[in-house]
This record gives structure tokens, sequence and C-alpha cells, in this order.
């Protein structure tokens, strides 16, 4: 991708449609947006492989598509992007971290995290 906005679009628009029903419950694209290597630590403070992931959004009911704001993104080495952002779905507010590996303009999600945030 030639500039860092480019860069940041194309990951922004993979990881919103990591959180659309249509793309957890695609395993195929799904698989396609997380790299290899996958790992998750859940709000729940679960961790899950990749393997896990991908079952467990393939059997998720469909559900409204959450709103994420406050993204921000570091370039934390050549070719990979760390991404922030606030979430919120129904009733609960959650932040989210997620490594990003981009190779030949292909963003693939090398490691996630969300945390509740506490009602104040």
């Amino acid at each position: 991708m030639a500039d860092s906005g480019e860069r940041f679009a194309a990951i922004q628009a993979a990881e919103t449609a990591l959180l659309s029903s249509e793309i957890r419950g695609d395993r195929d694209a799904a698989a396609r947006l997380l790299h290899p290597d996958f790992t998750e630590i859940g709000r729940s403070g679960r961790h899950w492989t990749r393997t896990e992931i991908l079952e467990a959004l393939a059997s998720e009911p469909t559900r409204g598509t959450p709103s994420p704001d406050e993204w921000r993104f570091v370039d934390v080495a050549p070719g990979t992007v760390l991404v922030t952002y606030r979430l919120r779905a129904a009733a609960t507010i959650s932040r989210h971290s997620s490594l990003w590996v981009v190779s030949d303009g292909t963003p693939r999600m090398l490691f996630h995290q969300g945390t509740i945030v506490p009602e104040s």
C-alpha cells in the first residue's frame, strides 16, 4: 500500500468487517482476515486460538453490528500496525486492541484483546 492512510483505512475496514455477523458467520471470510498465528484474549479473559475463535464466530447468532469509535493506528514495526478503538454494543462499552500484519497489501489480524469498561 502506498501510504499509511491507505493501510490504516484497509485495516479499519477489515476490523469492522470482523465485527459483522455476515463475516463472523462465514468461516472462510473470517479465516482470510486472521493471521495463521492469530490468538485472542477475550473480554472475559479467556485465551482463544485461531481454530477456537473461527468455530465460535461461525456458531454465533446473527446480531447487530456494534459501533466502533475512537480509532487509533500506530506503526509498531515495518508491516505491523497496532489498532485501538472503543466499541459500543447494546448496553456494554469495551476497549479493544488488535495487532495487524500487512503483507502484499493484505491486512491479517495477528492478535486481539477486548476489555469491558466498568460502569462509573
